[in-house]
């Protein structure tokens, strides 16, 4: 079986992707895909690196069954490119710093991780963890949705 192995990234890996990794684990799980499919995210600078994600992120994310404790912030690794399948971008900003960073045999698995930027939180109030979460669920289940389609299609169960 091959796995399938997905990198968040946002600035500081603290608020978005922490968020978008913790939600796609979990639903992964329900899904019945945890054991296809391996997920991590990153910084694309390293002002947080070995940092827990932000207190308000972490209690955002518990108060919908979403455990984030254990997450780590690091920064995106030129190793990064070659190990995971899709680097998932949390806003344009982000996608144009990872197309800079990653070898050109490469690029094909950058892309947005939604069809729109998921909005930075961290300077505004709790609104915006609670909208960041809302995002990540909306993300997560439609990136399930299009890595179960070939699964789906040959009729192999998940």
């Amino acid at each position: 079986m091959k796995i399938t192995r997905i990198l968040f990234v946002c600035t500081g890996n603290i608020c978005r992707s922490p968020t978008a990794e913790g939600v796609m684990r979990a639903l992964l799980k329900d899904a019945g895909l945890g054991a296809q499919v391996e997920v991590d995210s990153a910084g694309t600078h390293g002002y947080h690196v070995g940092d827990a994600p932000d207190p308000r992120t972490q209690e955002a994310a518990l108060r919908r069954g979403y455990d984030l404790s254990g997450l780590r912030a690091r920064k995106v690794s030129p190793a990064d490119f070659a190990r995971f399948d899709h680097v998932l971008a949390m806003d344009d900003g982000h996608l144009h710093l990872l197309r800079r960073m990653c070898p050109h045999e490469h690029r094909g698995k950058l892309s947005m991780f939604l069809d729109r930027d998921v909005p930075d939180p961290y300077y505004g109030g709790a609104d915006g963890f609670e909208q960041v979460l809302d995002l990540a669920e909306e993300g997560a289940r439609a990136w399930i949705a299009r890595l179960a389609l070939p699964e789906r299609a040959t009729g192999v169960a998940c």
